[in-house]
């Protein structure tokens, strides 16, 4: 129960974290009146976007719910509770869309007036928008799934929290990405191709239309699918956990192995809070010093999760437990935690490595261009396809190290 409690506790943190953030975001000036109006413009371009989305899968979100809590009535296997529990994960699915989306429509305006005084500014700002949207995915999505399973104890119920976030991140995510691409192509050809005017010209009212998809998909969707991703890794962990109770001989869902899933969501969103706070640069800050600014956030954020997690693990096998759990197993749960990790950062570094113009591959690609179209394209598919090989064989041995510590439970913890 100790380690439930910390989880609700970093999950309410996470909340009001991003209340905190979301003040900072909308203390900073708007711009000028041009910029407020194509803002105001973008605003309702989203808004009458996702009022669109949300009405259909609402509808969707409905019908699933009437033949999941039939099942449930009529069905021994099934329990109607499930039906709930897809219910609040879809509510909360959309819930995280929609926050995300509301403060990126109001960061927009703010982080081009903090940008008109230099770099700095404007990091903080976009910074502190997006952190709004990542801490309250990980703050709703921790408190929904541990309050059900206070509630219930029953990880197939608790399966249906994560299946409503399913729901809304598949709609969320290729509606958006589909829009998103539709209004990015047609404002191109009717602005570059057509009218002959700058890309992103605000004189072009596909552009609109353009800003809005950005919106919709990389920061609905995404929260959307992230939401899901962060709830579906705890369901199956507890899942596993729960499978391996069950041919032990246990009678009920409850021990350290069903505690731990929510003891390292908690103590990751404790360790992203810090690093928040060391994302920063000087005032004249370049390109450069700004992506290193967000990496020393990102691996100082690991650093100290790696940290909290092998504390919280401690504490839960060795002092918790009953009877306590030999160091063993608690380095092995550590050390399959930690391989997680290790592979999450170097898939990120190799993301970036192969997509940043700092590096070789975007600028070959771009030297490409000379030659005409053909070839560029040729040399951005291949260079597409070659950059998958990195995160295949790191995924790879994550899941083959994982397993090798602490069996298909570690996998689940790893992720």
């Amino acid at each position: 129960m100790e380690g439930l409690i910390f989880a609700v506790a970093a999950g309410a943190a996470a909340v009001l974290f991003a209340v905190y953030l979301t003040t900072r975001v909308l203390a900073a000036d708007e711009g000028t009146e041009r910029m407020r109006e194509i803002g105001r413009a973008v605003q309702e371009g989203a808004n009458a976007f996702l009022r669109r989305e949300y009405t259909v899968l609402a509808v969707f979100v409905a019908l699933v719910f009437i033949a999941l809590l039939a099942l449930g009535l009529t069905r021994d296997e099934q329990q109607p509770e499930t039906a709930i529990a897809y219910l609040v994960g879809a509510a909360a699915s959309g819930l995280t869309g929609l926050i995300g989306m509301w403060i990126a429509v109001r960061a927009n305006t703010r982080t081009a007036a903090a940008a008109q005084r230099g770099l700095n500014p404007a990091l903080r700002v976009a910074f502190s928008s997006g952190g709004v949207m990542g801490i309250s995915v990980v703050g709703v999505g921790i408190l929904g799934a541990v309050i059900l399973w206070l509630v219930f104890e029953n990880p197939e119920i608790v399966a249906g929290f994560s299946f409503g976030a399913s729901s809304i991140a598949l709609f969320a995510r290729v509606g958006g990405g589909i829009y998103t691409k539709a209004a990015d192509v047609g404002a191109d050809l009717a602005g570059k191709v057509e009218a002959g005017i700058p890309e992103d010209d605000p004189r072009n009212p596909a552009v609109i239309a353009d800003n809005v998809g950005d919106n919709v998909g990389d920061v609905a969707g995404m929260g959307a699918d992230l939401f899901e991703s962060y709830v579906g890794s705890i369901v199956a962990a507890l899942a596993l956990a729960s499978t391996a109770a069950f041919y032990a001989g246990a009678t009920k869902a409850e021990g350290p192995a069903f505690v731990l899933p929510f003891l390292i969501a908690g103590g990751g969103i404790v360790a992203s809070i810090i690093g928040t706070f060391l994302v920063r640069t000087g005032e004249k800050a370049e390109i450069g010093s700004l992506l290193w600014a967000l990496r020393r956030g990102t691996f100082a954020a690991g650093i100290i999760g790696l940290g909290l997690t092998f504390l919280l693990t401690w504490w839960l096998f060795r002092v918790v437990a009953d009877p306590v759990i030999s160091m063993t197993h608690v380095w092995n749960v550590f050390g399959a935690v930690a391989v997680g990790l290790g592979a999450g950062v170097i898939i990120g570094l190799s993301t970036e490595y192969y997509t940043s113009y700092e590096y070789a591959p975007t600028r070959h690609i771009a030297g490409r261009s000379v030659t005409g179209p053909a070839t560029i394209i040729i040399s951005g598919f291949a260079t597409g396809m070659r950059s998958t090989a990195i995160p295949l064989v790191i995924i790879v041995a994550a899941v083959l190290g994982a397993h090798e510590l602490a069996g298909l439970y570690g996998i689940a913890i790893a992720a």
